[in-house]
């Protein structure tokens, strides 16, 4: 197929659109659908969110070792060692050990200067604004055969994501095991999905500006993908769900068609960018085969088995201290994010009141689609001034705005609309940034573990291991509060007599729905600041040094 000359950051971007329609819709219409319209019962729908649970955790790093396995092996990292070959001489021990070992000797022979030279070309790409060809421009690590996996991946994975979202809404098995095999099933889709375009995220591009570019165009067609929470609002009827069915129905065909053509398209324009760059690799591979033969012959000419390359990655993590402390902070930006997205209707029609219906369809477009909008301005400041200051700022502006909201009360229906649009403004615009940072620690892992291949996938499924339970958690945390300060039950079947209306009237149900708005962000807004401002250390020097050593390494390819 001959190249479209489609820039490649639209073509990667586009795929968000597709994945995009479709999630919004279920993040904030499943629960709402099996408790008030199914009548799933409050056993069913703990005992499926617990399975839920297990599933969610399991499955990313589940599905990232599958994909990513393969380059775990000595046979995949030989080459990197050639460009720090004291670094490869010198450590045998520990991943920590390696770590230290490899900072010291890039201090020590850097003591005049602040980076390597190789620091200096990526500043030059990292610097250059809107070439062309700057993509092309990106080292030798874009491998032909990673991006074609991945993309073979997506275009298995993305159609059945969007016919497991169509089984949502239509009554096919009974209330309770339905709730359990949609959600797995949805979420096993979803989570291929991500794992394989998030990948693609650190695998096109080094360079934080490549890598902001091609995330700002995922968030130009993310917002127009959220342009389908307008419609569902309008379509959205208990009482009768046709419309709704139709429409949802409707936006899956879409997702299918759309996946199968940005593919298609991404395919022909990523692969021969990656045949220019593997031609480069091939001319460097005679004059780096001895340092990688004696590399294997040091450390045994057995390949390992999966399972003591399973072993050996887990013992990696454990030494990736800023591995560790990101995973706990976005487990806590998960749970808040699913948390907004679930009790986002319930708190427009208590906080509201009557003002809910003339308000609710604007609320919810702003803050489905304000998100990726001012995503692109937040990309603008990462360029400028890191992504580690940009999302400190974030969690700060968080902090800030709810302790101005406790201040104002629960009385001021402007103040409250403000406020909702804005958190979720804010808190999903922080969710967007994060995997700028997941990509970074790719290249770190990549560097301290002298990996020829990233193992993107990987470690995004292992990042979401640690920190998507709180997907679960959003809504079997945010019921039970909710219960234990009204003594009210959201559950149809567990109280039938207590009826919405009765509900959005009482002072006390708006009291904890008040209550949970404010408190809620302000205790995780804390926590992050902390985590962020005390732990987490892949910034400034730290971040220019690992991008020095994988741009200079990474045109070692054998």
């Amino acid at each position: 197929m001959a190249n479209t000359g489609i820039p490649l950051d639209i073509c990667y971007g586009s795929l968000s659109l597709f994945t995009t329609i479709l999630h919004n819709i279920f993040l904030l219409y499943h629960v709402d659908m099996f408790v008030s319209f199914y009548k799933i019962d409050k056993l069913s729908f703990w005992i499926g969110e617990s399975i839920f649970l297990v599933w969610n955790s399991l499955n990313d790093p589940l599905f990232g070792w599958l994909s990513d396995r393969q380059y775990l092996s000595p046979h995949s990292t030989a080459s990197s060692f050639k460009s720090n070959e004291p670094y490869s001489k010198s450590n045998t021990g520990s991943s920590s050990s390696k770590e230290e070992n490899l900072y010291t000797y890039n201090k020590s022979k850097y003591s005049e200067k602040p980076f390597p030279s190789s620091y200096s070309n990526y500043s030059k790409i990292n610097n250059r604004q809107s070439n062309p060809e700057l993509l092309q421009s990106e080292p030798n690590s874009i491998n032909a055969s990673i991006i074609s996996h991945r993309l073979n991946s997506l275009a298995w994975n993305g159609p059945m994501f969007a016919v497991s979202f169509a089984l949502f809404w239509v009554s096919w098995l009974s209330p309770g095991l339905q709730f359990v095999v949609c959600l797995c099933l949805y979420d096993s889709f979803l989570t291929s999905v991500d794992l394989q375009h998030n990948a693609l995220l650190a695998d096109l591009a080094i360079s934080a500006d490549v890598r902001t570019r091609l995330n700002a165009c995922s968030a130009i067609f993310s917002a127009f993908g959220s342009v389908s929470v307008f419609v569902s609002y309008a379509v959205w009827h208990q009482e009768n769900l046709v419309s709704f069915r139709a429409f949802c129905l409707l936006l899956s065909v879409l997702s299918i068609l759309g996946f199968y053509v940005g593919i298609r398209l991404l395919r022909t324009v990523a692969i021969p960018l990656c045949s220019k760059n593997s031609s480069v690799a091939v001319e460097n591979t005679q004059s780096k085969l001895s340092s990688s033969l004696n590399y294997l012959r040091h450390f045994g000419s057995c390949s390992k088995s999966s399972t003591d390359d399973l072993k050996n990655y887990v013992r990696q993590l454990t030494t990736h201290q800023n591995f560790i402390w990101f995973a706990l902070m976005n487990l806590i930006q998960v749970f808040h994010c699913h948390f907004n997205s679930n009790f986002f209707p319930l708190f427009l029609d208590v906080l509201l009141g009557k003002n809910g219906n003339s308000l609710g369809a604007l609320l919810l477009g702003v803050s489905f689609v304000f998100p990726h909008i001012n995503n692109i301005y937040f990309l603008s400041l990462c360029r400028r001034h890191g992504v580690y200051r940009v999302v400190l700022l974030m969690f700060v502006m968080k902090f800030l705005l709810t302790l101005t909201m406790c201040g104002i009360g629960s009385n001021c229906i402007w103040a409250i609309c403000i406020y909702i649009a804005s958190n979720r403004v804010f808190t999903e615009g922080t969710c967007k940034l994060l995997n700028l940072v997941v990509s970074d620690l790719v290249d770190e892992d990549c560097v301290i573990h002298g990996r020829h291949q990233p193992v993107s996938a990987l470690i995004f499924g292992t990042v979401a291991l640690l920190s998507k339970p709180g997907q679960t958690l959003a809504p079997l945390l945010g019921t039970w509060m909710l219960s234990w300060q009204t003594g009210h039950e959201l559950f149809t079947a567990a109280s039938s007599e207590v009826r919405s209306s009765d509900l959005s009237s009482d002072p006390n149900h708006r009291i904890a729905c008040f209550n949970l708005l404010v408190y809620i962000p302000m205790v995780c807004a804390t926590f992050q600041m902390l985590i962020w401002l005390l732990k987490f250390r892949l910034h400034g020097h730290r971040l220019h040094w690992i991008k020095a050593v994988r741009s200079g390494s990474s045109s070692l390819a054998v």
